[in-house]
């Protein structure tokens, strides 16, 4: 089988692809498409030489050439960012600046991300459709939701969208309470970067309970839980994935930028530049193992701050006085690379099994359209994807899970039309923007700093 990767200069491609070939040897082919020369000659040469040690020499290579890429691939992985570092840091200064959430997956930052995506996607996909009409889009670009909602309305492409967020959570509450993963059952339900575990059972007895009551335990026992109030947690009887805190702590967020002094988009795109140049020297004086050993420490960096900057004011810290952080293995993108191949399985028939995906809702959340994309477990095999019932969700839940696809369906429709004044006006549906004159300002100012990749919009 062939995979391509669109996106192939992505910083955690390397990670990605040496995860796929540690696995079982699923693909004889691993094409990464990267238009831009350098990321080719530094991130997507460290991913293509890695296959030599793996055991796996001339497996992937690096092109710029989209048919060479595309066809007679079987699978498409994509985890595209149009407009680069300095998009998201874009993104992230106009909402922050008027002291709004500036991130890069939802509220006004994932807006611009999206408009700036959506057609770019698009258009590849119509490539895909000329050069592999029977391939499967595998779909990670942020945000995931979003983007696979307009893959699944306007695009012929099959395409599946997908995230680690809820399956990393649902782990660890596995190992929280001690749990063979195996004997854990569990409902989960929502949007991208908007779901909730409402009930989690181990050995066929309900456990929800018992982490809600020792939900600040599980807040010292991981990150991701604990930016949320527990008394809070108690009262929705769900746990929500780490990406509510947006919602649920607007000002707390925007408050913990302040101290720590740069957005996450700030901190990242230095890290990236550090990255780039690590990798070229590394090249430069060595070969893959010295380039593998600058990636992976650059990259244990970018992991251990991780959502710091957001929740507790962390500033990043620079070189020369870094701390020396742990550096990043395969289990680091584990996520990433295992669901792409549960669902690769699944669908190719070789193992069924149950995976969290962005898929068409059918009638799984009854209070959204059946054509909408929502993020559930879903049961995967030769015959298709099936999504699975959902547990009861609060009220309040439903309430929020209803306006935000809402606000998708509108930014889709403005994205595929090009119409200025939809995207604004469905950037003002957002909860995370206070009205229509301020969802106006900041689109203006998009399109503005933002140049060719919005210049559609009319």
């Amino acid at each position: 089988m062939k995979l391509a990767v669109l996106g192939g200069g992505g910083v955690r491609v390397p990670l990605f692809v040496r995860g796929v070939l540690s696995r079982s040897p699923v693909f004889d082919e691993i094409v990464l498409l990267e238009p831009d020369a350098r990321r080719r000659e530094t991130i997507g040469r460290l991913a293509a030489e890695l296959a030599g040690p793996l055991g796996q020499p001339g497996v992937v290579r690096v092109t710029p050439d989209e048919a060479e890429a595309f066809t007679d691939a079987d699978f498409v992985f994509s985890a595209i960012r149009v407009g680069g570092d300095e998009g998201r840091v874009i993104d992230e200064d106009v909402a922050l600046r008027r002291g709004l959430v500036g991130q890069e997956t939802t509220g006004p930052g994932g807006c611009a991300m999206a408009l700036r995506t959506i057609p770019v996607v698009l258009s590849y996909c119509e490539l895909l459709a000329k050069h592999a009409p029977r391939a499967v889009l595998i779909n990670f670009t942020n945000p995931a939701g979003l983007i696979t909602q307009a893959l699944s309305q306007h695009a012929t492409v099959r395409a599946v969208g997908v995230c680690d967020t809820p399956s990393g959570a649902v782990d660890r509450l596995a190992q929280f309470l001690g749990a063979d993963r195996a004997q854990v059952s569990y409902s989960y339900s929502g949007l991208n970067h908007l779901g909730w575990i409402s009930s989690f059972t181990v050995g066929g007895e309900e456990r929800i309970g018992t982490l809600l009551a020792r939900y600040s335990e599980l807040q010292r026992f991981d990150h991701r839980f604990a930016p949320f109030d527990p008394a809070m947690v108690r009262m929705l009887g769900a746990i929500p994935t780490e990406y509510l805190y947006y919602f649920y702590e607007p000002q707390r967020y925007v408050d913990a930028v302040a101290r720590a002094g740069a957005s996450r988009g700030v901190s990242v795109r230095r890290l990236n530049a550090e990255l780039m140049a690590g990798l070229a020297k590394a090249f430069e004086a060595g070969d893959v193992h010295d380039a593998w050993s600058a990636y992976t420490t650059l990259m244990g960096v970018r992991r251990d701050s991780y959502m710091r900057a957001d929740t507790d004011g962390e500033r990043m810290p620079e070189p020369p006085g870094r701390p020396r952080a742990g550096r990043v293995t395969p289990a680091d993108a584990s996520g990433y690379e295992r669901i792409a191949l549960q669902v690769i399985g699944g669908l190719t028939g070789r193992q069924a099994g149950r995976v969290i995906i962005n898929t068409r809702n059918g009638g799984t959340l009854g209070f959204l359209d059946p054509d909408d994309v929502i993020e559930a477990p879903a049961h995967i095999d030769g015959g298709g994807i099936a999504p699975l019932a959902a547990g009861e969700l609060p009220g309040s839940v439903q309430g929020l899970i209803t306006r935000v696809k809402e606000y998708e369906r509108q930014v889709v429709t403005a994205a595929v039309t090009g119409d200025a004044s939809l995207a604004a006006l469905a950037l003002a549906l957002h909860p995370l923007v206070p009205g229509v004159t301020v969802a106006k300002e900041m689109m203006s100012e998009y399109r503005e700093r933002h140049g060719p990749h919005l210049a559609y919009l009319r």
